[in-house]
């Protein structure tokens, strides 16, 4: 135990072993839906749902494992939400490219991504944001998570007339969302400890015994094969010959690029790992998620990315990248306990997404607000994550004012170049994915 304490740096980072446990299994538990919801996305294109459960379950494993014992963070990694249903619908479905093209696709981004990892490139651009962009870029993940939670807990609901509106909080699922959001509260302001990890446990149990949540009927079951999906991408890189191709790669690259690099320095600024406005080891983290892509695009998933519900450990008092090791191995111990991940359901992991995005909201009061080239890009990446349901579009659109803003204000020398670049290459990338 000590040697796991002392590779870790436990002592040093105040936590313990039983601290990132608990901080493994509320991470794994808030995103566990991935290894359902993304059988059903990809199932969607033709992919066989029980190889991709599999290919879901093991690129999350390796690319988390990697994180935790080489980057040493508790950032956990997994197929994106967004980019499988930009790969299943505008891909294979809209522009009727089969999949395993379009799997393809997902390797020669994957890559390239490991060749911008391997000469820092992607690190060197991480480090160069301003930090006012960075707290920016934290709060606004914590708007969206906070979104994402509220939406799945039935409170905000879609509406033809106002965009979106309050939903019917006399519905048993979102009364049973309600409870955990409101129980988590009283256990944090209490400072009870694994306070969210207990709320999700909580609710599990009050939806059980009032029948919102089934019992599953079996405990284990067989991991299904990979053999349907396995290798299909290496074998047709052959097909990636077409401008159109080109594009699909492209959008893999920068959708995937941008959502890691937003998520990681959203995570590392909650967990206060930033340093003069630099990510220690950026580079070892950027690689875990350009293994995990790498090896998700040989077994058959689309292109993974960090996930913010990896705040949701961090807030409990996940520090080190041991909570990254106990979250890989969760997602390992899922190929066999498959049934049992049916009782965390959306109604569970809502209040969590909702409690963290007010943790993560404290960076807020840290921008420059007084200053307002500074604040009209910073309010555009933090409103524009939520309301564009992207991660990736919401930075686009501050990065894109941030160098008008300077220029006008007579500081645009004071803007790294290479802010210019991602500028005009977000622009070109809107322009992509508006098409």
């Amino acid at each position: 135990m000590s040697a796991i304490a002392n590779y870790f740096k436990l002592d040093e980072l105040n936590t313990s072993i039983r601290t990132e446990f608990i901080a493994g299994l509320t991470t794994f538990t808030s995103m566990a839906y991935i290894l359902f919801v993304n059988p059903s996305v990809l199932g969607a294109a033709g992919m066989d749902k029980g190889a991709v459960f599999t290919a879901t379950a093991v690129a999350s494993a390796v690319a988390t494992l990697f994180m935790g014992i080489v980057a040493l963070y508790p950032i956990a990694i997994a197929p994106g939400l967004g980019v499988n249903a930009f790969f299943a619908y505008s891909v294979v479905i809209g522009m009727k490219v089969p999949w395993e093209t379009a799997m393809a696709g997902v390797f020669v981004a994957a890559i390239i991504f490991l060749v911008l990892t391997f000469f820092k490139i992607r690190e060197k651009i991480i480090n160069i944001i301003p930090q006012n962009l960075k707290l920016a870029i934290a709060a606004g993940i914590g708007l969206f998570i906070a979104f994402i939670g509220l939406h799945d807990a039935g409170l905000i609901v879609a509406n033809k007339d106002t965009m979106v509106s309050l939903g019917n909080l006399t519905t048993p699922t979102s009364l049973l969302s309600i409870f955990g959001i409101i129980l988590t509260f009283i256990l944090l302001t209490r400072k009870t400890p694994a306070a969210i990890f207990i709320g999700m446990v909580a609710t599990s149990i009050v939806g059980i015994i009032f029948g919102l949540i089934k019992l599953p009927t079996t405990i284990i079951s067989p991991v299904p094969s990979l053999a349907p999906t396995f290798g299909v991408s290496v074998m047709h890189i052959g097909d990636i010959n077409s401008l159109q191709m080109i594009t699909v790669v492209i959008t893999f690259l920068l959708v995937t690029f941008f959502d890691t690099a937003g998520t990681m320095i959203g995570l590392a600024t909650q967990a206060g790992f930033m340093k003069n406005n630099e990510m220690p080891r950026a580079g070892r983290a950027l690689m875990a998620d350009a293994v995990g892509m790498t090896v998700g695009a040989v077994i058959g998933t689309s292109p993974t990315s960090a996930y913010v519900e990896s705040s949701s450990g961090i807030a409990v008092g996940g520090r080190s990248g041991l909570t990254s090791v106990f979250t890989g191995l969760f997602f390992l111990l899922a190929l066999f306990f498959s049934p049992l991940l049916s009782v965390v359901t959306s109604q569970v992991t809502a209040p969590a997404l909702v409690v963290v995005g007010v943790l993560m909201a404290k960076s807020l009061r840290q921008i420059e607000w007084e200053d307002l080239a500074i604040a009209a890009p910073a309010f555009l990446i933090i409103i524009g994550m939520p309301l564009t349901y992207s991660i990736s579009d919401g930075i686009a659109l501050g990065f894109i004012l941030y160098p008008i803003t300077m220029i006008t204000t007579g500081r645009g020398k004071k803007v790294h170049p290479l802010m210019y670049a991602l500028a005009i290459l977000f622009i070109l990338f809107l322009v992509i994915v508006a098409h």
